[in-house]
Order: structure tokens, then C-alpha cells, then sequence
């Protein structure tokens, strides 16, 4: 049943749901008890309930339950007659897992767990008006709730040991290291390497903003003094839109339909700029990734990427936009070509935000005092 071609089915409801509980019966078997159960998402959001107040699992009750919503769009709902799936409780209880007339997984995770995380903390303020119907819960459990910024494997994303990237360098040498990525890159795209190479990577959806991609890189493009790449797959007509620019902009933009981790990997050590205009974005890693290998991010204040990016007008070390709108995406790469053109100052803020940590070890340390917190 857990084990599938795709991550997602139409039988998620008996799928996630049978997972839960072989994950609590698992718990039971074991001699020494966890300290704490810590769940994400709907995919586990009936753990905190069940430990709670279904009878199967009473010694576990005393068991301090986190919840940590990486998506709040997602919440696994499921119709009121599958109740007989959970193992069984007092029924008086059943409007802990309710909301709405059905049952709903991540809003009983919200209600029962001890603690409620969210991957960064300007997501969890958001989330009080966009959270798909939940706003009013996630107010009320406010006392309980917590963004903890995610982390990203410091190992994997190394300019200096990837195993991927055209050239490996450090802070002392990115100058040269991105000078071989670069050129490498325009190299294999038919770009101009003497141009600022702006950058997207990530799904051609809604929530990355994508669909605007198009429009913004064409206006921009129309100056002919920037380069541009994209790598990404989604929707079939940005994709097509996107693949059509190519010959209207021979010489300086061109696009990867698909996806390749390689590919990746070379595109933030050889670019000189990330486009970030999310619509949606619970924490985002891929600026995070940018600033490791000396790439600047331009990103829309929104979720975790107003959490990490600061603005270069504010004595910051990346470009920010307010809104989603090809108007927004022009002049924040407009920005982007006169930080490139003083070379000096964009030389060493490259130093600068190679030495920002958004290590996994800063994001632990947040978690141990949580865990301490509350055991």
C-alpha cells in the first residue's frame, strides 16, 4: 500500500492513514519510549490525536507531540465515513479531527500536538490569513506555535567539494571559480559570458510565480545586455513560452525544459544572479543555495525568502520585490545590472553571503531548545 510508482494516489487517505497507525503500533513495541514524537505535515497529522485519545495507544499520551507545517495548502482531507479507520476513541472527541464538515488531518495535528513548528517564521505570521481555511485555528493556537527556519546539507552544497560544478572554489578563490562555471555555462547555451547571467531554477507553477517568467525575460531581454538561463519543467504552456524566447533571444537567453541535478548544481556556481518571484514560499532552499555559492538572490519578500534575503537598499546582500508581477521582476533585474556594473562592491558581497550559515547545525540548535522546552 506505501509503496508506489508516485508519491501521491487516489487512495492517499488509506495510504497515509494505515501509515500513521503501523507508526504508533511500531512505538508501542518499543521498550525505551521516545523522548518526542515529532510529525510534519497532514501525511502524519493524526499522530497527535490518536496518541492522544484513541484507547490503542493511552501509554502514549504522556508523550509530547510537535507538528511542523511545511505546506498548509495541503491538509488530507478525507470524508466523515472513513472515521471508522481510526482506531477507536471517545466520540465526544470527534471534533478534534473536524473542521469544516470533514475530517481533516492537519487541523487535528494543529489542535493536539504540544507544539505547532513552521519552516520559517514569516510563514507562520502568514499563515494567520492565508492558510487554505485555517486562519482563524492557527490565531487561536498561537501560544503553541513556532517558525523554525529550515537548513540545507552544508555537505552536498559546497562550492569547494561539489562534485558536480565545472571548477570547485572557496571564498578566497570564487572570483576565478565562477569565472570557469560561467563560462562553461554560456559555453554550452550559446550565452555571453561578459554579461550578467541571471538565473531560475525550480517548477514552471503558479507558486514560484513562473508564468510571469515569459513575459518579465523578454521585456528584459529586449536591452540585450544580460544573459539568462532557466531550469525547470511544469506547466506545458510556460514551458512552450519559455522554450519560444530562445529565438527571439539567440545569443543571451536559453532553456532547460526538464530538470538535472548536474545542470543545477553548475548554474549556481556559474550564475550571477537567482529569480525567486514566489508567489508561495514556505521556507525556499534555492536561495539558500545561492548565497552558499556566491550567487546573488533576487526574491520576493514572502515566507522564508523575506526571512533570508535581505535588500541590497537596505544594507543587505540580495535584491527584493513586494509584489508578483512582471513590472516587479523587470526592475529587480534592472537593480540587478547596476549592482553588477560596480564591480568592486558586487566582488565583495560574493565574499560576503558565501559566509552566511543556513546550515542544518543553526536550524538544530532552534529544535534542541524546543525539544528542552517542553521534556
Amino acid at each position: 500500500m506505501l509503496y508506489t510508482e508516485k508519491v501521491y494516489t487516489d487512495n492517499d487517505t488509506n495510504r497515509f492513514l494505515a501509515f500513521q497507525i503501523a507508526a504508533l503500533d511500531w512505538i508501542l513495541t518499543l521498550e525505551e519510549k521516545p523522548n518526542i514524537i515529532h510529525c510534519h505535515d497532514h501525511h502524519t497529522g493524526l499522530i497527535p490525536f490518536m496518541a492522544q485519545e484513541s484507547y490503542k495507544y493511552e501509554s502514549l499520551n504522556k508523550i509530547p507531540v510537535i507538528t511542523t507545517i511545511h505546506n498548509a495548502q495541503y491538509q488530507g482531507w478525507m470524508a466523515y465515513d472513513n472515521l471508522y479507520k481510526i482506531p477507536r476513541f471517545n466520540i465526544e472527541k470527534v471534533g478534534l479531527i473536524m473542521w469544516e464538515g470533514m475530517i481533516n488531518p492537519l487541523a487535528a495535528a494543529i489542535k493536539c500536538a504540544w507544539r505547532v513548528t513552521t519552516v520559517s517564521p514569516s510563514y507562520m505570521e502568514e499563515l494567520k490569513y492565508n492558510a487554505n481555511g485555517l486562519e482563524s485555528l492557527l490565531s487561536h493556537e498561537n501560544s503553541k506555535a513556532i517558525g523554525i527556519l529550515n537548513g540545507i546539507d552544508s555537505d552536498v552544497w559546497n562550492p569547494e567539494t561539489d562534485k558536480y560544478i565545472i571548477k570547485n572554489y572557496k571564498k578566497a578563490t570564487v572570483e576565478a571559480g565562477k569565472k570557469e562555471n560561467k563560462k562553461w555555462l554560456c559555453s554550452q547555451f550559446n550565452l555571453d559570458e561578459s554579461k550578467p547571467l541571471f538565473a531560475f531554477i525550480g517548477r514552471l507553477v503558479g507558486e514560484k510565480g513562473a508564468e510571469l517568467l515569459p513575459y518579465a525575460l523578454d521585456y528584459a531581454l529586449r536591452s540585450k545586455d544580460i544573459s539568462v538561463i532557466v531550469l525547470g519543467s511544469g506547466s506545458k504552456e510556460t514551458e512552450k513560452q519559455l522554450f519560444d524566447l530562445i529565438p527571439r533571444h539567440t545569443g543571451n537567453y536559453n532553456a532547460f525544459i526538464g530538470y538535472d541535478e548536474k545542470l543545477s548544481h553548475i548554474i549556481y556556481a556559474g550564475a550571477d544572479f537567482l529569480l525567486m518571484p514566489s508567489r508561495v514560499e514556505p521556507c525556499g532552499l534555492n536561495q539558500m543555495y545561492s548565497l552558499r555559492y556566491g550567487t546573488v538572490p533576487i526574491v520576493r519578500r514572502i515566507g522564508g525568502l523575506k526571512d533570508t534575503v535581505v535588500d541590497i537598499g537596505d544594507h543587505g546582500f540580495g535584491i527584493c520585490h513586494n509584489e508578483v508581477s512582471v513590472q516587479d521582476i523587470v526592475l529587480s533585474i534592472h537593480r540587478g545590472k547596476e549592482f553588477y556594473n560596480n564591480q568592486k562592491e558586487f566582488k565583495a558581497n560574493r565574499k560576503h553571503i558565501m559566509s552566511i550559515d543556513h546550515s542544518w547545525k543553526v536550524s538544530a540548535k532552534a529544535y534542541i531548545n524546543l525539544y528542552k522546552s517542553i521534556n
